[in-house]
């Protein structure tokens, strides 16, 4: 092998079963970079991984506070400050009659949240990966399955780390260059 900088490591798998083992051995062995690639999805791929990103829940949550404070207060202060002017004999501070506005932008924030919160988590958008000049990694879009350990891994050895992948049953196992 050559001793230029690489990407990682890429094994190729002829199926799912096959991916999923491979990928719990993988990180049971030591290994915390790597990911892997499909050509649907796999339920058991994600545990194999343990793939735990709790950071989209959290700005969902934290959109939906901002949205529901933003509407109560808009219209806070507009009724009550700005604009102070009785209608229907009610007070200025009709905190009820703010409540469907309050609920539908907690709504709009929470999924404005959600879809530009996933764009910028999954690092879209992303116009190359190293893992696209990968021979034969066009097939990951019709019937092969491979993984991916990348050099950055603390625990990547580029000899050790390809022999454990060639013992993982892999079809077989490439470099992908930087």
């Amino acid at each position: 092998m050559a001793d230029t900088a690489i990407y990682g490591l890429m094994a190729e798998f002829q199926d799912p079963s096959a991916l999923v083992e491979a990928t719990r051995r993988a990180v049971d062995a030591g290994y915390r970079k790597l990911d892997a690639y499909t050509p649907f999805p796999i339920e058991e791929l994600a545990e194999a991984l343990r793939f735990r990103d709790r950071r989209l829940p959290l700005l969902v949550l934290a959109g939906g506070i901002v949205g529901g404070l933003s509407g109560f207060g808009l219209q806070y202060w507009i009724n009550v400050i700005n604009y102070p002017l009785i209608a229907g004999g009610k007070p200025y501070f009709a905190w009820p009659n703010f409540i469907p506005v309050t609920f539908e932008m907690t709504i709009l924030f929470a999924a404005l949240a959600a879809v530009f919160g996933m764009i910028g988590l999954n690092g879209l958008p992303l116009l190359y990966h190293p893992v696209f000049n990968a021979p034969g990694f066009a097939l990951a879009s019709r019937d092969r399955f491979f993984l991916v350990i990348e050099a950055s891994d603390p625990k990547f050895d580029r000899h050790a780390t390809g022999e454990m992948l060639r013992g993982l049953t892999a079809h077989e196992v490439v470099e992908v260059a930087n």
